[in-house]
């Protein structure tokens, strides 16, 4: 288990030592869930930094006011939205349940704190975290207003998943999936279709799958 932990962006770089002194003091909470079971619900409040260690989960996230819903499959070792334990919106923006059994760690917010005040590595891995989100999700904000709707899609998608995610997949009303791509109902469905033909994504008139996540986000058109 402590291999596994290590392997956790949140706790790389401490020794199995320094973790095991952790898990000493601080009480590690390790939960079962089996298939189907609520792990998060969105719009509940960040009270647990929370971390896939077991299994697989589904994330489901919906886009404020559009009937938009970006879903996918994520593995163990897996850090679940460490980007709402601070700021001034601490609620889980979307909902995850067990995919399968699974196995969940979590920790107080107010002892991961504790643990980030007494520990420098796990101090600068959450910073080092949040920061390369933040720059992401800036990059994405500057870029998808530019270049085709298909250059705009794979932005979004890679703003919204991580390099592991499987079964990626969006649910949608036509009009809302155009607004949020900034685009006319015949220009999509044109980009669509020759995502479609280079074997990128499936799509139909209210789902589109994404079939293989890295070669999509590598498409160069």
């Amino acid at each position: 288990m402590f291999e596994l932990l290590l392997q956790l962006p949140l706790f790389q770089g401490l020794s199995t030592e320094a973790l095991s002194a952790l898990v000493e003091k601080y009480p590690f909470h390790f939960l079962k869930y089996h298939d189907g079971d609520s792990i998060v619900n969105a719009g509940d409040t960040v009270t647990h930094a929370r971390f896939v260690v077991s299994g697989n989960v589904r994330l489901n996230m919906p886009f404020n006011n559009l009937q938009v819903t970006l879903s996918q499959t994520l593995s163990s070792p897996h850090v679940l939205g460490p980007d709402w334990l601070f700021g001034m919106t601490t609620i889980h923006p979307y909902s995850v349940t067990a995919k399968g059994e699974c196995g969940i760690l979590q920790i107080t917010k107010s002892d991961y704190v504790t643990m980030l005040q007494s520990d420098k590595v796990l101090l600068f891995n959450i910073l080092n975290y949040l920061s390369l989100r933040g720059q992401n999700s800036a990059t994405t904000m500057l870029d998808t207003q530019q270049g085709s709707i298909g250059e705009r899609l794979k932005l979004l998608v890679k703003t919204f998943t991580t390099r592991t995610s499987t079964d990626v997949e969006l649910t949608f009303r036509q009009k809302d999936f155009c607004t949020l791509l900034g685009t006319q109902r015949n220009s999509m469905q044109k980009a669509l279709n020759e995502l479609m033909d280079s074997g990128l994504i499936n799509f139909s008139s209210n789902k589109l799958e994404i079939i293989n996540l890295r070669e999509f986000i590598s498409h160069s058109k």
